[in-house]
């Protein structure tokens, strides 16, 4: 495979073209012809004129390529090396969501022919590919696994905003269904990798080393963010106490803080279902998911009480949030908790206007029904700044006084302004 592909015999296709998919089929397309593929027809033309609706690339980024925007499905019979590189979300309830993977699966199935191969990125628990996605491949194409075709695990590592830790520069974990088909896998992503990749034994532990990655930082974010509580409550700043501590030489540097996105907040779930359906109940990744799912109640909560503290109704008092999105400097607004903070502060029957120079109004309404507004006001109880966006990290504390007349509470839930606020009354996590 890896022979017809470097000779252009055979051709790779990129099924799902978001965060993940749009720049593994970019790199891709600058050294072989590729074709994209996405089942959203607006998304497809946005970026044949150079739009990535991701906001990831640029332009610029995008042009130059040998890359073929499709959401045709006859489109994908040209090609043999199939990425498959859909979400996979959660339920309501907290459950695995493999509507998407399973979905991208039937379209494999459908198009997949002798000799062809089939790599999966989507962030699953250890077993999904061969248990989960492997059979619908079989039944739709009628073609046997491991006989007929071929199947690889390579997690993706983009993360989204990051400049430095970018799909090419990292080292890229690789899985496949027998030796031969490892070999040719690894030597396709190194065609566009600068550290190489590292040849995981097999599909299942690539699949297990991925969903380590990001509970490990659930479980350590999370007992920060315990800490805050327990600090908080003996008016300690948490981040004064990380600071101190981390003049060790071997101490950890996680910070306290909103768990959301579309992999730490999400990632530990599709664990936990596995242990589930093995007869174990993982103690400490339920407890580190409770603590992170409740950080946007407990910081509204906090607010309401500050308020409450210097006299003024919360009942139709008015509170300012800055930043919508999951993390600083992006779009994404993708299992955002700053919207479990909003929902609460709205329960007590506070106005709360929304702002955020990355988040596009048009999604946040579509998502979560919530407004961003256009202008921002100077009669606020209190300012919530959500999230660091360098835009916000530069203002100063005349700023906020001047969105809040009297007496004003300023909640810095990253702790930026530290330091830097000497009349209004501060609280971050």
């Amino acid at each position: 495979m890896y022979n017809k592909i470097l000779k252009k015999e055979a051709k790779i296709a990129v099924i799902g073209l978001g965060y993940v998919g749009l720049p593994i089929a970019v790199e891709f397309a600058r050294k072989l012809p590729v074709i994209g593929f996405d089942i959203s027809k607006k998304r497809v033309e946005m970026m044949r004129n150079g739009i990535d609706p991701s906001q990831e690339l640029s332009s610029e980024e995008m042009q130059g390529v040998d890359l073929k925007y499709s959401y045709d499905l006859q489109d994908l019979r040209e090609a043999n090396f199939y990425i498959v590189a859909v979400p996979t979300p959660i339920t309501d309830n907290k459950e695995p969501d493999l509507k998407p993977l399973l979905s991208a699966c039937e379209t494999v199935g459908k198009v997949i022919k002798k000799g062809d191969y089939a790599v999966f990125e989507s962030t699953v628990y250890p077993g999904c590919t061969e248990e989960d996605c492997v059979p619908v491949i079989e039944k739709l194409s009628g073609l046997k696994f491991n006989v007929d075709f071929k199947i690889g695990y390579s997690p993706e590592r983009i993360n989204p905003g990051d400049k430095v830790n970018t799909l090419t520069n990292i080292v890229k974990i690789v899985s496949g269904s027998d030796a031969e088909s490892l070999e040719n896998i690894a030597k396709v992503y190194e065609l566009i990798l600068k550290n190489g990749t590292h040849r995981a034994s097999s599909i299942k532990v690539a699949e297990a080393a991925k969903i380590v990655e990001n509970t490990q930082r659930d479980v350590n974010i999370a007992l920060m963010n315990e800490l805050s509580v327990i600090f908080s409550k003996q008016g300690i700043n948490t981040f004064e106490v990380l600071e101190a501590a981390g003049t060790k030489w071997n101490f950890l540097k996680f910070f306290p803080g909103l768990v959301g996105g579309h992999c730490i907040g999400v990632d530990p779930y599709y664990l936990v279902h596995k242990s589930k359906q093995l007869g174990y109940h993982p103690h400490v990744i339920n407890s580190g998911r409770f603590v992170n799912d409740s950080m946007g109640q407990h910081v509204a909560n906090e607010t309401v009480k500050k308020i409450a503290s210097i006299d003024k109704t919360i009942n139709g008092s008015k509170i300012l949030v800055m930043g919508i999105t999951f993390k600083e400097n992006v779009s994404d607004i993708r299992n955002t908790k700053v919207v479990d903070m909003i929902n609460e502060l709205k329960s007590f029957k506070v106005q709360v206007d929304v702002v955020d120079p990355y988040a596009v109004a048009e999604e946040v309404e579509e998502e979560y029904g919530i407004h961003l507004a256009t202008s921002i006001g100077n009669d606020y109880d209190a300012v919530v700044v959500a999230v660091n966006h360098t835009e916000y990290a530069s203002l100063d504390e005349n700023y906020f006084k001047s969105l809040m007349p009297g007496k004003g509470i300023l909640v810095d839930i990253k702790g930026i302004f530290r330091n830097k606020v000497k009349d209004l009354i501060y609280w971050s996590l």
